[in-house]
């Protein structure tokens, strides 16, 4: 962590009041998230967009050790952003830090390059407010300057279940994963459930958390009337390095919290396409300390995953 500034935790930097400290009880019930690394212009461009939303929410960028000064340019930039300077990169699990940072009681996570829609925020506190077992929301992410429904999105507005894992109709749409870009969680049941796994990375984060949340008795459910927009930078040279650690996090997944039967069958399954191979042999180094500690979800959830993934 950073240097310890007085009143601060460890590496934290903001010249103002804690993001939410001091603020009367009507202010703004949600925060907002961002983790980042070494993306200055792609950061600053998300908090102007945050900082012109009318709810005003708190913001708290967690730096993964950037060498490009993205930390030193938002809190320059937008002087009541508080900022963490993290001493490495701890990938996906650096939100972790600014969800425990936060004071309201829900969190909204934004990727450097996402952001969120004029009154999503306050759908969202409004919906986690109505209904108390309710601990995340998956947003409607639309995508780029045409504003195309992100296809993750596309699926979840048709998954076959509802909030409470049971078949539709009634209630909002259950789901067992989401787009951490556009995520708004119950802060106390998303740092009880554990948080984005350590040492993974980013790809693929986002399942262990639904699973682990779901497995506490929290509902994680589809919400389109909360939208986030995506402008990601074009994949490039490093969509084949994503895809890669995308399967071996769904089989580090598997093999820590789903039963025998369905991890057996996803690295099957990953095993008779010779691309993957490599993300397996990744996976594989990490599987004596992951099935050591496993905790498997309880049956019901684990029957409503495989219900999920055929369609």
């Amino acid at each position: 962590m950073g240097r310890l500034r007085p009143g601060y935790p460890a590496g934290v930097t903001h010249p103002g009041d804690h993001p939410a400290e001091g603020r009367p009880a009507a202010g703004p019930p949600v925060s907002v998230v961002i983790a980042t690394r070494n993306r200055r212009e792609r950061l600053l461009t998300t908090l102007g967009h945050l900082a012109a939303l009318p709810e005003r929410p708190p913001v708290i960028v967690v730096d993964n050790a950037s060498s490009d000064g993205s930390a030193a340019a938002a809190g320059r930039a937008f002087p009541g952003t508080a900022v963490l300077s993290l001493a490495a990169n701890e990938g996906a699990a650096a939100r972790n830090a600014g969800a425990r940072l936060a004071t309201t009681p829900y969190v909204a996570f934004s990727d450097d390059d996402s952001w969120w829609e004029p009154g999503a925020l306050t759908a969202a506190a409004r919906a986690l407010d109505a209904d108390r077992r309710l601990g995340l929301l998956a947003a409607s992410v639309v995508v780029g300057e045409d504003r195309h429904l992100d296809p993750t999105s596309a699926v979840m507005a048709l998954c076959p279940l509802n909030a409470d894992l049971s078949p539709l109709p009634g209630g909002r749409r259950g789901v067992l994963g989401f787009l951490a870009c556009g995520a708004v969680v119950r802060r106390s049941a998303f740092l009880t459930a554990g948080g984005f796994p350590a040492g993974i990375g980013v790809g693929g984060e986002e399942e262990p958390v639904a699973l682990a949340m779901v497995a506490m008795g929290w509902k994680t459910a589809y919400e389109p009337s909360v939208v986030a927009v995506h402008h990601p930078l074009p994949a490039g040279d490093t969509r084949s390095g994503r895809a890669r650690t995308m399967v071996r996090n769904r089989l580090l997944t598997a093999w820590g919290l789903l039963p025998g039967g369905d991890a057996w069958r996803i690295t099957a399954a990953c095993l008779t396409r010779p691309s993957r191979w490599p993300a397996v042999a990744d996976a594989a180094r990490r599987l004596p300390a992951v099935v050591a500690s496993r905790r498997p979800v309880p049956p019901a959830v684990a029957a409503a995953r495989r219900r999920l993934a055929q369609g």
